[in-house]
């Protein structure tokens, strides 16, 4: 209860900042360290528009998956029947959110990689919560990737700090090019590893030992989004944009999206499916932030629209995936037939989500895939259109595999593991009848921020 309450509060207070502020930019500076000089504070908060945008998705997930995780961490659970660690659990969810916040809302890199550590280590006690074999060495993989690539994010940190005196993400345009160069290639690795984007994505997948809300917050709001909200502070910051690495970090998010979508096929593991789900998606999110580099605003409106988007709608397909383990008891493809039968609710849940994540309309994702294979194609070059012609393809692909899993799973008869299977208590649904209507109404609050994002 005092867990729900704290994110409820956390929600509010991230409304009431998003609606006061309207993408206008506040700043408050809290105090610095006498051992450590700086040009400005050290610590404080600055609200701006992408800022805005990334607290919508931090809390209003936060307070949704911890909603319905007091049903889903119960003995009533059929694959994890036990209330044990609760405390554990929720201590480090609300840690979670609260490392995003400040996150978010730093106003510097100092700040900002403080917070950039503690969710990598919320995601360990997560991912590792079990405690079985799998769990722990699926947390240390996790917290050692992740933590790596993080020392070069600090490595980029030190390099604007002692060649500027400053922390501010600004101070970037100051440096020498060679400099500057180096220190977005440090930040960007800091950023792949995070986003699990190639070649750092083995870590996610091996991320689906935690409880199925918290991987819906890792995948959706949380860990990763910290790499693409790096990636896109970086896009926004630098004045210039070494052209050779936007066209670099452009086609690494290419490879990161076939390396997910062609994983789809050979998944009997719902949550692993939509694990490399993540991991495709994530590189859409790169590939509009790599563009809008290049000098295309409409697809940098994409990949921040594909941001917001995409933490609905995969909070929306992991908490339905949670609710079919939660009633079945398995999340086996194979095992499961029949299931629209008896969880109604559950099923339509899970097809929307599979509906907006392959771009279908007028769901939300649509409308970002949309901006940047219009964005690719606004370059006006050859690799602008073999980039939107691969965007295309891959959504194809995607489409065609989830829907082979609508059918297996929620059509056809009935099987064993699905014939005793219901709908999941009220604060499971919810949080997923709250999720569907946001995957169809996000765009609509979400266009204006990035609106005031892009033009700033």
């Amino acid at each position: 209860m005092l867990a729900l309450l704290l994110s409820a509060l956390a929600m509010c207070g991230s409304l009431g900042l998003v609606i006061r502020s309207r993408g206008a930019i506040l700043a408050r500076d809290i105090g610095s360290l006498p051992w450590l000089p700086s040009k400005e504070a050290l610590f404080g908060v600055r609200i701006d528009a992408l800022s805005c945008l990334m607290l919508l998705a931090v809390t209003i997930c936060g307070f949704l998956i911890i909603l319905y995780s007091g049903a889903f961490m119960s003995r009533s659970n059929r694959e994890h029947p036990s209330d044990k660690g609760q405390g554990r659990y929720y201590f480090f969810m609300v840690l979670f959110v609260a490392a995003m916040i400040g996150l978010v809302c730093s106003p510097n890199l100092f700040q900002l990689f403080i917070f950039w550590e503690l969710t990598t280590l919320c995601s360990w006690g997560l991912i590792s919560f079990y405690g079985d074999h799998a769990a722990l060495v699926s947390g240390y993989k996790a917290l050692l990737m992740t933590y790596a690539a993080g020392m070069f994010l600090l490595a980029g940190v030190i390099l604007v700090y002692i060649n500027t005196g400053s922390f501010a993400f600004s101070a970037i345009n100051l440096l020498a090019p060679s400099t500057k160069t180096l220190v977005i290639v440090f930040m960007a690795i800091a950023a792949f590893g995070k986003a699990a984007q190639f070649p750092f994505q083995t870590w996610l997948p091996s991320a689906m030992t935690a409880p199925t809300p918290a991987t819906a917050y890792l995948h959706a709001a949380a860990m990763v989004k910290a790499g693409i909200y790096l990636m896109a502070r970086l896009v926004l910051t630098v004045a210039v944009f070494p052209p050779k690495l936007a066209v670099l970090f452009s086609a690494m998010a290419i490879v990161t999206m076939y390396v997910g979508v062609l994983q789809y096929a050979v998944q009997d593991d719902l949550k692993r499916l939509l694990a490399y789900s993540t991991i495709a998606n994530l590189g859409y999110m790169m590939l509009g932030l790599a563009l809008g580099a290049l000098g295309s605003p409409i697809a940098l409106r994409g990949g921040l629209l594909h941001l917001i988007g995409h933490a609905f709608t995969k909070s929306l397909l992991f908490l339905a995936v949670g609710a079919v383990s939660y009633a079945a008891g398995t999340r086996s493809i194979a095992q499961l037939s029949g299931l629209g039968k008896r969880m109604p609710v559950t099923a339509l849940a899970f097809v929307i989500g599979a509906m907006a994540i392959s771009g279908v309309p007028p769901f939300n994702l649509f409308w970002s895939k949309f901006l940047i294979v219009a964005g690719a194609i606004q370059l006006n070059s050859g690799w602008g259109v073999a980039l939107a012609v691969l965007v295309l393809a891959e959504s194809v692909i995607g489409f065609a595999c989830f829907l082979r899993v609508v059918h297996k799973v929620f059509l056809g008869p009935l099987s064993e593991a699905a014939d005793a299977a219901q709908d999941p208590p009220a604060g499971m649904l919810t949080a997923l009848i709250v999720l569907m209507a946001l995957t169809l109404f996000s765009t609509l609050f979400a266009l204006p921020l990035i609106g005031r994002i892009v033009q700033g």
